[in-house]
């Protein structure tokens, strides 16, 4: 039996382009259908989400069903980032896996703690990172099958 899970809108916040290559391969790599939508620092994810500043079409900047972020961001870093999102009623549902060079035990409570469904590690190395967004690509299929 084939299924057929629908695209996704993954908001990818990473202001390492390397990183975001790496992030957006094993995404496709793992057949996650849909639109990544990149941006670089924690302001820009912001106004992406409240629809902001150059992201005010909505038919454009869809809302994401995924977000991916990155903790060390400029402008705004990404626990801030993240603790508005679950902040926030008309956001907090919006599934976030932190995606991060940090293994510090600090961050990975923070994320957790603040509403991060997984915390992924990016100096893992590649193949942990590529299996990693793997869960993360069927936990997010399954979650927008519902």
């Amino acid at each position: 039996m084939v299924l057929n899970f629908p695209p996704i809108n993954i908001l990818i916040v990473e202001d390492n382009l390397e990183h975001q290559k790496i992030t957006e391969y094993a995404l496709r790599r793992n057949n996650v259908h849909g639109k990544f939508i990149v941006v670089r620092d924690g302001q820009e994810a912001l106004d992406y989400l409240y629809g902001e500043r150059s992201f005010s079409d909505s038919a454009k900047y869809p809302a994401p069903d995924l977000i991916l972020l990155d903790l060390n961001l400029p402008k705004r870093d990404g626990r801030e980032v993240l603790r508005i999102i679950k902040e926030d009623s008309s956001l907090k549902r919006i599934p976030v896996v932190v995606v991060s060079t940090s293994d510090r035990e600090e961050d990975i409570s923070y994320a957790f703690q603040t509403g991060a469904v997984a915390y992924i590690s990016k100096s893992s190395g590649f193949d942990k990172f590529n299996s990693d967004i793997a869960s993360v690509a069927r936990y997010a299929r399954v979650t927008e099958a519902r």
